[in-house]
């Protein structure tokens, strides 16, 4: 198998750079019952490549343990929300994101200011997004959304940040506007 050789390849290459002394030929057939530990990350790209070849090859041979992967479910992390407050603000996600691939980039979130009335620069927009972007994508998913608002709850969102802007003009409390304020307020998002 391809892989198997140029994982074989890379790890001699390695040693051999680690090592002054040559490295002995690897075996064609290598025979390994539990998943090899990747190396200690010494910064070289190498090391990365066969780090991540190592992996790929335990996974091709059903000898790696899976990762665990985290599922989100935003009612139980987000408990000081409401089912119909998530769902509402998914409605909002979902409807500024124009691309439909699960998350509001630079320029989505650009036209969701524009729209609730609070323009931002694009370095602003920047700003925002890296003020609540865990992953560093570049990106907000709908976790990293659910976040703003959470963080506008607690307080701990500056006063004149976009993202206490966005916080503030997409939410409307009818018990203090009252029916009519809040009719109004939804008929100038129209």
């Amino acid at each position: 198998m391809a892989s198997e050789e140029l994982a074989r390849k890379l790890q001699s290459r390695l040693a051999a750079t680690q090592e002054a002394e040559p490295s002995p030929e690897p075996e064609l057939c290598p025979v390994r019952p539990k998943p090899r530990e990747p190396e200690a990350a010494c910064g070289d790209s190498s090391s990365e490549l066969s780090a991540k070849l190592t992996r790929r090859l335990d996974i091709n041979e059903g000898n790696a343990a899976p990762r665990p992967t985290r599922v989100f479910n935003p009612y139980t992390e987000f408990k000081e929300f409401s089912r119909k407050q998530i769902k509402d603000m998914e409605a909002m996600f979902r409807r500024y994101d124009t691309g439909k691939d699960g998350f509001i980039d630079l320029m989505e979130l650009k036209l969701m200011m524009e729209k609730l009335g609070a323009p931002q620069t694009h370095l602003g927009l920047k700003n925002m997004i890296k003020e609540v972007d865990e992953d560093f994508d570049g990106k907000l998913s709908f976790r990293e959304f659910l976040l703003i608002f959470r963080r506008a709850a607690a307080g701990e969102l500056q006063e004149e940040s976009g993202l206490m802007a966005l916080a503030r003009l997409s939410e409307i409390n009818v018990s203090t506007e009252g029916v009519m304020g809040a009719k109004d307020f939804f008929e100038a998002k129209v």
